[in-house]
């Protein structure tokens, strides 16, 4: 999309809000016909690139309970076994009761957007007694010289402030969406206290002498072509090169040769380049990245010129809490669509009908004692646990689940890591009490 400069007048920065979708009652039921699985395996995403289609049935046995342990006053962690078209699948579920008192969901992040870590090492650095990984994330990159960020595919929201945007659906990582569903699809709590599954957009523009410039990105892996993006403190220290690479369609395709980086420094333009750059952004100043029609209007700008960055996740509901997923129930029903690839390690988490209980689960998969589920499995599954609505989160060898049990000092892992050992990763889920 061509970006210019038009006069109109900034969009205050607010707090993230979300537009969410009704929720109705209904029956677990079987998927439609998927669409073929990516041509590629993306950030442990549960396929591999040889994963093919399964056929068989599109919903898991009935859940058995074989273990509970309370962590805290309404949350729950659970240990299951059910089977799928894999055969026999165990893994583990947390049910958090998000009205109880002292109980909080937030994001567990490492020190930057673009760092990983692990999940009972963001739990335990946050002091969260639960947790599962979140979204998809740029693990690996196939553009010369061009280092993988880390970073996430989706949106994240942490005590109600919006930390980055998402990248453009063929820049994603992870299984084929379903069809109506985006990178920008989040699962999070309001501040009503209830679990929502909804999509969050950025809205966001940079005003200058000039006009007012549309902001297609913020702290992103992956602009728009033809956009321009913010990039925070936040960030970290990685090359922000990355996020000029591939196109709205597909991630593998070059980067984009046309750009220009603007340094603004408390509303103040102190740098103006041709190249895109690398290291710590200090505290107080927004880098501005634009390629192709987005670099051109940034090269307009000169050091001196007065610049006002502003920009806010919108929606109808405001959200405390939100990170990336991709819907895969909706009103009790697996959607239409879902991927059919093998059987896998999966991450889920889902909301109960009035958004009370918040149900985050992790199945063990590629083993002999756990084959794993589909992504249609998985959605089944979230139904049966309790949920009207839940979303895919990132799987494979992501696939993490922690606990902290009473008397305990440290979050550990519970479930078994298919790669053998936990995987560092964009983000997770943490449950606080």
């Amino acid at each position: 999309m061509v970006r210019k400069w038009t006069v109109a007048v900034a969009a205050a920065l607010g707090t993230a809000v979300v537009n969410t979708a009704v929720l109705n009652t209904a029956a677990a039921g079987t998927a439609g016909a998927a669409p073929a699985p990516p041509a590629a395996d993306g950030a442990g995403s549960g396929e591999r690139p040889a994963a093919r289609a399964m056929p068989g049935a599109a919903a898991v046995a009935d859940l058995r309970y074989t273990s509970a342990l309370r962590l805290a006053p309404g949350v729950v962690a659970r240990t299951f076994e059910t089977s799928g078209v894999g055969g026999k699948a165990v893994g583990d579920l947390l049910d958090v009761d998000l009205r109880a008192p002292h109980v909080r969901v937030g994001l567990l992040h490492p020190d930057a957007i673009a760092q990983r870590a692990t999940v009972s090492g963001m739990a335990n650095a946050q002091h969260a007694i639960g947790g599962v990984n979140g979204d998809f994330f740029n693990i690996s990159e196939t553009h010369a010289g061009v280092p993988p960020t880390g970073s996430s595919s989706g949106p994240e929201v942490d005590g109600g402030r919006a930390l980055k945007a998402a990248v453009p659906d063929g820049q994603r990582f992870g299984p084929a969406l379903p069809p109506g569903t985006s990178t920008r699809d989040v699962i999070g709590v309001g501040t009503d206290r209830r679990g929502h599954v909804a999509s969050l957009r950025l809205a966001g523009t940079v005003r200058s002498r000039l006009g007012t410039l549309e902001l297609g990105g913020l702290n992103q892996y992956a602009l728009p072509v033809g956009g321009v993006g913010a990039f925070t403190s936040e960030w970290g220290a990685v090359s922000r090169q990355r996020a000029v690479c591939g196109t709205d369609h597909a991630r593998n395709d070059p980067c984009s040769t046309d750009t220009a980086e603007v340094a603004v420094r408390r509303g103040v333009v102190t740098s103006v380049s041709d190249a895109v750059g690398d290291g710590a952004i200090p505290a107080g100043t927004t880098v501005l990245v634009g390629r192709d029609e987005g670099a051109d209007a940034l090269r307009r700008l000169r050091r001196g010129d007065r610049v006002k960055v502003r920009y806010r996740l919108t929606g109808k509901v405001r959200f405390r809490f939100a990170v990336g997923g991709f819907p895969i129930l909706r009103g009790g029903r697996p959607l239409d669509g879902l991927d059919a690839a093998g059987p896998a390690p999966r991450t889920a988490a889902g909301v109960s009908r009035d958004g009370r209980h918040l149900y985050l689960a992790v199945v063990d998969g590629r083993s002999e004692t756990s084959g794993g589920v589909t992504v249609a499995e998985l959605a089944s599954l979230l139904a049966r646990a309790g949920a009207s609505a839940g979303v895919n989160l990132d799987g494979g060898g992501s696939s993490a689940f922690v606990a902290r049990g009473p008397g305990e000092s440290s979050a550990t892992v519970r479930n078994v890591p298919s790669d053998g050992a936990e995987r560092a990763v964009a983000n997770g889920i943490g449950v606080f009490s």
